[in-house]
């Protein structure tokens, strides 16, 4: 995983988006992010299925999100796959601020035809990420199967939260893959979400989150 700083990052909590620049010796990345947006998608990584996968998570997610990626796909889809899954993780962790108010916690099942996939998440700060996708293909379009979790993991990390995400059934990789971002999707609405009794505070014993 790279270690490079960010070049730029800015966020607003009234308005809760954010935008970020990353560039690396693997790959040059900008990203913007609204979380109380209306799921518009405009997504750019030169990894068609990585681009669907993003795309369902805006729309479900009703994330206003843009994403461009200039990477090393001479080499493969590893470098570009992992560093914006950490700037979609950077962009999220800088929307919410100090995650005042939020729910904080989501959980959702989502089916894609014979597909079902649960995603479970924490917004608590301690990055961790379990999941079992079930793939057996090697790769969807130019995304390595290998790099889905990886993804998935590096997102978790860079935006700090808890995940758990689990396809409990399905034979189509592609449907078990787009069932899980789709349930990503709606438990990450969840779990941003202001409840107004919360206003002010946080969702934890700790009083910190």
């Amino acid at each position: 995983m790279s270690s490079n700083p960010l070049t730029n990052a800015a966020a607003s909590s009234r308005t809760r988006t954010a935008t970020i620049s990353r560039t690396t010796r693997e790959t040059t990345i900008r990203g913007t992010l609204n979380l109380d947006g209306r799921g518009n998608a405009a997504i750019c990584t030169g990894i068609g299925f990585l681009d669907h996968m993003l795309t369902a998570l805006a729309v479900h997610g009703r994330l206003d999100l843009e994403v461009s990626c200039t990477g090393d796909l001479q080499v493969d889809d590893h470098h570009t796959a992992e560093d914006v899954a950490i700037v979609l993780g950077q962009l999220i962790d800088a929307a919410l601020g100090d995650r005042a108010g939020i729910a904080r916690y989501g959980a959702a099942f989502a089916p894609l035809d014979e597909s079902l996939a649960r995603t479970v998440i924490d917004l608590c700060t301690r990055p961790i990420c379990e999941c079992d996708l079930r793939l057996v293909r090697e790769k969807l379009g130019e995304l390595s199967c290998e790099n889905v979790p990886h993804v998935l993991r590096s997102l978790a990390i860079s935006g700090r939260f808890t995940l758990h995400v689990d396809v409990l059934k399905g034979s189509n990789d592609h449907h078990k893959v787009e069932a899980a971002f789709k349930s990503l999707a709606l438990a990450l609405r969840q779990a941003v979400a202001i409840d107004p009794a919360l206003v002010g505070t946080v969702a934890s014993t700790k009083g910190v989150l």
